[in-house]
């Protein structure tokens, strides 16, 4: 189904069930966070598990495509779908500009050059008249859905994120497990050796970024509508930070580990949410706990576990 293993498609099958169940159960706003999240982690996690990069500002593709998304659907009015859009080409744009710079790079210096990066449009943000400085872009309309839905209504919009969610899912899903994808496998295992069969590693790289910066932009857009905002901490380098927490925690380079990582993530800033900066104490700890107990992360050990059982 799909290209899934028979382990794979069991997971996913699980994981729609709970979409469909869990808004009966808790809160969908809530809900509607953790697709957000979890379809950035998924981005992020392309780039990072499959090609290699770790990218330290992926908060400038998720912030811009927010602020986008957010500006037009409250000065033009338009479609929810066109808004999202726009702000998935917007994280696109700026992937294919950032990635231009930093492609040529790996390691470390790819790092620090994302980051810097990403401060620089951190500081546009702080300064454009457009997304409002401090305050943002506040009281954001979530409009319609093909001018027939109205996204008012808290159960409606989650429906739409929650196709929005597995339609991301899945294409990131296709990428990893096309001939493209396994090209990039082929990179981030021994770059010198794609290399020298042909490949033009920098241009595969490149398109890999583009693509994690579209997914990271339509999940920047699809929050600013949840939640009615788009502000200075989407494009923040804490937001990055989160994203890398995510990731690792769930399990790097899996499927499924991005998705159990912002599930986690999301979940404890806002059950903790009461103890104030004790959240970040104890996402620290957590953090470091996985990193030396589960070095795979969650979904990581779990399949490992599964593999020697059977």
């Amino acid at each position: 189904m799909f290209g899934f293993s028979r382990a794979q498609s069991i997971a996913f099958l699980a994981m729609v069930a709970l979409i469909v169940i869990c808004p009966y159960v808790l809160y969908p706003v809530f809900l509607m966070r953790i697709l957000c999240m979890a379809l950035f982690a998924c981005a992020f996690n392309l780039m990072i598990g499959y090609v290699g990069l770790l990218s330290f500002g992926h908060a400038a593709f998720f912030g811009m495509g927010s602020y986008i998304a957010a500006w037009t659907m409250k000065n033009w009015q338009v479609d929810a779908v066109v808004a999202i859009a726009l702000g998935g080409l917007t994280g696109a744009a700026l992937g294919l500009v950032l990635g231009y710079l930093a492609i040529r790079r790996s390691g470390i210096y790819f790092a620090m050059i994302t980051l810097a990066l990403a401060q620089m449009v951190y500081f546009f943000c702080l300064q454009a008249p457009f997304t409002g400085g401090e305050d943002g872009i506040q009281q954001v309309p979530r409009g319609t859905l093909f001018g027939v839905f109205d996204l008012s209504n808290d159960m409606t919009m989650y429906w739409v994120v929650a196709i929005i969610f597995i339609l991301g899912f899945l294409m990131v899903h296709r990428i990893i497990h096309s001939p493209f994808g396994q090209v990039l496998k082929g990179i981030r295992e021994n770059e010198p050796r794609a290399i020298s069969l042909g490949y033009r590693t920098d241009d595969y790289k490149l398109i890999a970024f583009v693509l994690s910066c579209l997914i990271a932009g339509v999940a920047g857009g699809t929050k600013a509508l949840v939640f009615g905002i788009a502000t200075l901490t989407d494009v923040h380098y804490a937001t990055s930070g989160e994203v890398v927490l995510m990731t690792l925690l769930g399990g790097l380079g899996t499927v499924f580990g991005p998705i159990m990582g912002a599930t986690v993530v999301v979940s404890m800033e806002n059950y903790l949410a009461q103890f104030g900066a004790w959240v970040t104490v104890t996402q620290g700890v957590i953090f470091m706990i996985c990193v030396l107990a589960f070095r795979r992360g969650i979904i990581g050990e779990i399949g490992g576990y599964l593999r020697l059982a059977l």
